[in-house]
């Protein structure tokens, strides 16, 4: 991620006492105020680890009428074959009603279904229920999305994730969070941060602060609260530095690749490896400990690190979710009873590295906790944002930002007034 440019020098403001407890710590809430509700996509369906898959269930979709296109589409009470509904912003798919002219099979894009999955969606706002158009509008090659986990009291798990793919914000057990964007507007426009907390961080810490460092530290330090997602601020500058390092590092692992990062790879001697290939069909993922194998039906890889495997969210294992998102068994005749005929090769290819990803985080597991504690130990707490005048925040500061640069289709192909 860019980083803004350093702010006017800015007197150090006036702290209060170090936090009197975990309430007064800040809550990511305090940090970055907008935030946006999950999407509700209302149909499994629209959803798929492969892009073919989807231009398949779609095909079925067009070729049945009437009554059989209906259920095929699994109606619901905020869609249906009869729902007139505007594009999805950035998309070009069809506004007319689905039981009069369905047209040509949108393109799928990627979509983070929930965390470390990223699988394909069809981006057509007449088949998702609740697809969050506000999301949509600012999600461009500048935009990484924060993403808070669904608070599960004692389950281990990170409690913030980020993905350069739009997320749906599912959360493997517990409520979801909240889904919250680095930036405002579309083209890395009007940081998503507390109006005044840069140049507040800034003097604090006598260095240039933007809004991906404060990301950055968010990811290396936050910790889940049934309150919200709770941040500590340091009171030592080389607290935060360090954090702010840990949390790039972190960011570029899960970016794998994007917005100019590079792709996650673990050292020379531990990449893992197919020794086996998997069959056509597995039907279950398992581990052994004292090789390091991870075993996909009859298939072999390694070596895999414990902690990758062991590596949960929210009380639920990463890989084992993985792996039944691709193998859980559908209703016959069901759209999402389409899938592949056997075990596609790059479903394999991003196995190994999502057993990369969470080695690699894993690895960094010891290092980020201790860093929270220093943290938490001497911090900035909310006592002190309030005395900068940082809270309360303003209310627009939670709202979405107008965004009037570009048209957007309205139901049955007029334009829509934004």
């Amino acid at each position: 991620m860019t980083h803004a440019q350093e702010p006017a020098a800015v007197a150090p403001a006036a702290v209060a006492p170090a936090d009197t407890g975990p309430e007064d710590v800040p809550l990511l809430d305090d940090l970055m105020p907008w935030s946006v509700a999950p999407l509700r996509l209302g149909r499994a369906w629209v959803l798929a680890p492969d892009a073919r898959t989807l231009r398949a269930r779609w095909e079925r979709l067009v070729a049945a009428e009437g009554a059989e296109r209906a259920e095929l589409f699994r109606p619901s009470r905020a869609r249906t074959v009869a729902s007139s509904v505007a594009a999805l912003p950035g998309q070009r798919t069809g506004t007319v009603r689905l039981a009069r002219e369905p047209g040509p099979c949108p393109e799928p894009v990627r979509l983070a279904h929930g965390p470390f999955d990223e699988q394909w969606l069809l981006p057509d706002h007449r088949l998702i229920d609740t697809a969050r158009p506000e999301l949509w509008r600012v999600a461009d090659e500048r935009q990484v999305f924060v993403v808070e986990q669904g608070y599960v009291p004692g389950a281990a798990g990170p409690a913030l994730l980020v993905s350069a793919a739009l997320p749906d914000g599912r959360s493997p057990a517990g409520r979801p969070g909240r889904i919250r964007p680095l930036f405002r507007r579309p083209g890395g426009r009007e940081p998503n941060v507390a109006p005044g907390l840069l140049e507040f961080l800034g003097g604090r810490y006598g260095c240039g602060v933007g809004a991906p460092d404060v990301a950055a530290w968010a990811l290396a330090v936050a910790a889940p609260s049934a309150a919200g997602c709770r941040v500590p601020l340091p009171a030592d500058p080389e607290v935060w530095a360090a954090g702010v390092a840990l949390g790039r590092e972190l960011t570029e692992v899960q970016l794998r690749g994007a917005r100019g990062g590079a792709r996650p790879r673990l050292p020379g001697g531990r990449r893992p490896y197919v020794r086996a290939a998997v069959p056509a069909r597995p039907e279950v993922i398992g581990y052994e400990p004292e090789d390091e194998v991870l075993t996909v039906g009859e298939g072999r890889i390694s070596p895999v690190p414990r902690a990758a495997w062991e590596f949960e969210v929210g009380g639920v294992r990463m890989l084992e979710q993985w792996f039944a998102h691709r193998t859980a068994v559908a209703e016959p005749g069901s759209l999402e009873a389409i899938g592949p005929a056997a075990w596609p090769q790059e479903w394999t290819s991003e196995l190994l590295e999502l057993i990369t990803v969470l080695a690699l985080l894993a690895a960094r597991e010891p290092e980020r906790t201790a860093l929270a504690g220093r943290a938490a130990a001497d911090g900035v707490g909310r006592g002190a944002l309030r005395a900068a005048g940082l809270l309360p925040l303003p209310a627009a500061a939670r709202r979405p930002a107008s965004v009037l640069d570009h048209q957007e289709e309205g139901p049955e192909g007029q334009f829509a007034l934004l």
